[in-house]
């Protein structure tokens, strides 16, 4: 849950204050299973991304000092997670195993007919 609004015409009454609630869901990908077995430590992933969504749930970003003179749009958003989880993975807070990823995807789904994601490389 979050609040915000957007400069540009665009964005019509979006440019005022207003708050957005989220499902965002992560994906990770890679062309072969690890020793164990599986694509990522699941319960190492979910930690992760409670962790980075914790960073501005419940917050405005309009007053997140990183975020000053960004649209914080569904697509920002989805990117700044996704990257955010990559250097996690980079990092190998999500398990050595997880540097064999070769891309994450987030979506952020505002209602269910109202979603947008980003996916990159790793």
């Amino acid at each position: 849950m979050v609040a915000h609004s957007f400069r540009g015409e665009v964005f019509g009454p979006a440019q005022r204050l207003h708050g957005a609630t989220f499902v965002v869901d992560a994906r990770f990908s890679r062309s072969e299973l690890d020793s164990d077995n599986i694509v990522v430590d699941i319960g190492l992933a979910t930690q992760k991304l409670g962790e980075v969504l914790a960073g501005f749930n419940y917050r405005n970003l309009d007053e997140v000092p990183e975020f000053a003179g960004i649209n914080t749009s569904t697509e920002f958003l989805a990117k700044h997670i996704a990257d955010l989880l990559a250097e996690a993975v980079h990092a190998g807070a999500l398990g050595e195993g997880a540097r064999g990823l070769a891309k994450i995807e987030v979506t952020l789904h505002e209602s269910h007919v109202a979603w947008a994601g980003y996916e990159r490389s790793l």
